[in-house]
């Protein structure tokens, strides 16, 4: 039996005759005929006859006379315009057909929607109808307006939607947010305020990486889930909104978004606590210029459609995301100079807020010393995704496009093993770089320590003695073969930070990005640690900021302040809690801290509570002592002074090991009387703190809503050249809804 077969698999098989294939397909046309003549109009089509009628006809015509057989090139011209009729009918009528899913008649699924939004409108006493009209030329969205800050329910939306012949509205196409949203103003004057942004990013050559997203788009991107996370930022749905259950066109409410066990990794910390001035009056803390949390919360958010865990939010590296416009020093004499604000607290009238931001002295283009830089790659298996490694390569030719010709690259790759891609190499041999970079595959587990032990080789090879020297991982965080313990790692950075070479982290993707490693590197590394979602991002990080991210001004950056007992009861400081030091710390110079790159800009919020206020959480020391030693000198009488408190900064120049220390006193007089006459970046810097503690559920803003930080953060918006200030107002819409607030 086996033998016949194989002896049946050697015969070739007869070509079919022309006869035949004629005959075959004029029966089955004419079979497919007698089955419409039995079917109702099918679903998604509005008219009583298939699409596809008018194509079998002529598909017949055609066969039955044998004129495909006769000329190919006939049968092109015929079955072309055939194929295009059809196709334009289809998207006529919106009919959408999935791979994975029935054909769903979109325009049914919009009118039910419609409906079942004006029958919850109409059972919510007291609400505002709002309309969203979507334009089918230019696709633009009119916004509109949000509750309002003094009211904490949510708003329904009445979504009406214009016919779009194009389909482009269809549940099942990439979604790029539109521009233009409304807020409501704050709630002393009750006014409503208007959402004016420009696009995140660079202006002249990244365009729009995020933009405003009408208030339909986001509930549409709640109910999308699961989704791709795409490098331009765009969110793409895998199914129709995210396999929500169909009736007959009509949608299910979909669930509210809760975090998600990304499989990411963080370090979980306890808030700062409120401190009593009585028995703790000073406070001590390390600076921190990384970005990384923001960055990956707006991913969490904006893109992968859920809340960030409480951990991965750092309230500091939230607010120092921004660059502000703090006073800057009058001289590279002055590394930098410190602005103190005191206001009243917007989310409690019984306290107040102390700010304090740090502007460095911008070391300007020809004053820069030249950079050796290191880049080390991780090209393991787990980057092989299109917002890590390919977004990686993208985010490392725009930084080689800034670099001086003088300066060096070197570049290491790590996966299963370590190896060297470039040795050093001058920037003005740019080509060359970029050509390296480009040819970088992604394959195996990781190698990061060896990864790292290989790139100081290099950097010590190429070292700069009056120079930068500086190593820039790039990885996801997954360190998994060799020395991968934190402690270990860490104590290989402090060696080597001690020879003057640095450290930074750019973290990407998400899945198992472990990000309290890539603190730790960066921290001990005297680095910075960022989280690059975005090409955009990149930009920001590696271009316009790479002289902050590149140069250091100054290391071991501490600040340590002393409340007065007399006017200042308690405080907390807001965010800092990886970073708090010993007060006797402060003083002592072989104690690492942190750094502060050129132009750098750093803030510190502590919220004070003045002595005789209601909002006082501990009692008075029933054995409280004050009796001081009696050769102690007395600097100044409490009771009688101006001073609310007193902060000083120590600081080391990058090549120095003895620290310089600066001081100023902060005065009551000068406190603001109200938070409108504070500065707008102060204001703003507080609304992105309001916002970074709401996401961490803390409980000194579990009562200010997400709409009065929105109408904080419009109110002080300012110029927003590069929309920053517009994309964390989105930010904060969007969290609103995905909390189900």
């Amino acid at each position: 039996m086996e033998e016949d077969l194989k002896k049946l698999g050697r015969i070739a098989a007869p070509k079919p005759t022309d006869e035949a294939r004629a005959r075959a397909m004029n029966a089955a046309m004419a079979a497919f005929e007698a089955e419409k003549n039995f079917a109702t109009a099918p679903q998604g089509n509005r008219t009583s006859r298939r699409q596809s009628s008018i194509a079998t006809a002529l598909w017949s015509l055609f066969m039955s006379r044998k004129l495909m057989l006769a000329s190919s090139a006939l049968a092109t011209i015929l079955i072309v315009p055939t194929a295009g009729y059809v196709t334009y009918q289809m998207i006529n009528d919106r009919t959408i057909i999935l791979t994975d899913g029935p054909v769903i008649d979109t325009k049914k699924q919009d009118e039910a929607r419609l409906r079942q939004e004006k029958l919850k409108a109409e059972q919510t006493a007291g609400k505002q109808e709002v309309q969203n009209q979507v334009q089918a030329d230019d696709k633009s969205v009119e916004q509109p307006e949000l509750a309002d800050v003094t009211k904490t329910e949510p708003k329904p939306v009445i979504a009406e939607e214009t016919a779009d012949t194009s389909g482009s509205r269809a549940d099942t196409e990439a979604m790029v947010p539109g521009e233009d949203q409304r807020l409501a103003a704050a709630p002393k004057d009750q006014k409503s305020a208007e959402f004016n942004s420009t696009t995140p990013g660079d202006a002249d050559n990244l365009g729009a990486a995020t933009s405003e997203m009408a208030e339909p788009e986001v509930d549409a991107l709640v109910a999308a889930k699961p989704m791709t996370v795409q490098p331009t930022g765009q969110l793409m749905r895998k199914k129709v909104l995210g396999g929500a259950t169909m009736n007959e066109g009509i949608i299910a409410q979909p669930p509210i978004l809760l975090p998600e066990e990304t499989g990411d990794r963080f370090t979980s910390k306890d808030v700062n606590p409120v401190k009593s001035v009585v028995s703790e009056p000073v406070s001590t803390f390390s600076i921190d210029v990384d970005t990384a949390s923001y960055a990956y919360v707006r991913q969490s958010i904006m893109n992968g459609g859920h809340l960030p865990e409480p951990d991965s939010v750092r309230v500091e590296e939230m607010i120092n995301y921004f660059p502000y416009d703090w006073k800057p020093p009058e001289s590279a004499k002055e590394a930098f100079k410190a602005n103190v604000t005191v206001m009243p607290t917007p989310w409690n009238a019984n306290t107040k807020l102390m700010h304090i931001g740090i502007k460095g002295y911008d070391v300007q283009l020809a004053e820069q010393p030249p950079a050796n830089l290191v880049f080390l790659i991780d090209v393991s298996g787990s980057m092989d995704e299109p917002n890590k490694l390919p977004l990686l390569k993208s985010a490392f030719r725009l930084l080689v496009n800034t670099l001086k010709p003088s300066d060096t690259v070197s570049i290491v790759v790590y996966a299963g093993n370590s190896g060297t891609v470039l040795e050093p190499t001058k920037a003005s041999d740019k080509q060359k770089i970029l050509d390296a970079i480009d040819n970088l595959s992604p394959g195996g587990s990781t190698a990061g320590a060896e990864g790292i032990e290989a790139a100081y080789r290099l950097a010590e090879k190429a070292f700069q003695k009056n120079g930068v020297n500086r190593i820039l991982l790039a990885t996801d965080g997954d360190f998994n073969v060799g020395v991968s313990s934190d402690d270990d790692l860490k104590a290989l950075i402090e060696k080597k930070r001690k020879t003057g070479i640095f450290l930074s982290v750019l973290g990407f993707g998400t899945g198992n990005y472990n990000d309290s490693l890539m603190q730790v590197l960066a921290q001990n590394g005297n680095g910075v640690a960022a989280y690059i979602d975005t090409l955009s991002e990149a930009q920001k990080t590696l271009v316009q900021e790479a002289t902050s991210s590149l140069f250091p001004i100054a290391k071991d950056v501490k600040i340590q302040v002393e409340f007065n007992p007399a006017k200042i009861a308690e405080y907390r400081l807001i965010g800092y809690e990886t970073r708090a030091l010993k007060r006797e710390d402060f003083n002592n110079d072989k104690i690492d801290a942190g750094e502060i790159g050129s132009g750098h800009r750093v803030t510190a919020i502590y919220e004070v509570t003045p002595v005789g206020s209601p909002s006082v959480l501990n009692d008075d020391l029933r054995y409280a002592g004050k009796k001081e030693k009696a050769d102690a000198p007395v600097v100044t009488d409490a009771s009688a002074s101006d001073e609310l408190a007193f902060v000083k900064i120590r600081y080391k120049k990058p090549d120095e090991d003895k620290s310089t220390l600066i001081t100023m006193p902060v005065k009551a007089s000068e406190e603001k009387a109200n938070v409108d006459a504070a500065a707008p970046d102060v204001r703003f810097s507080v609304a992105v703190a309001a916002f970074a503690q709401k996401l961490k559920q803390e409980a000194q803003v579990s009562d200010y809503s997400w709409d009065a930080i929105g109408a904080l953060g419009l109110a002080s918006k300012g110029d927003d050249r590069y929309g920053y200030h517009a994309e964390f107002l989105k930010m904060v819409e969007l969290a609103k809804r995905l909390k189900g607030e």
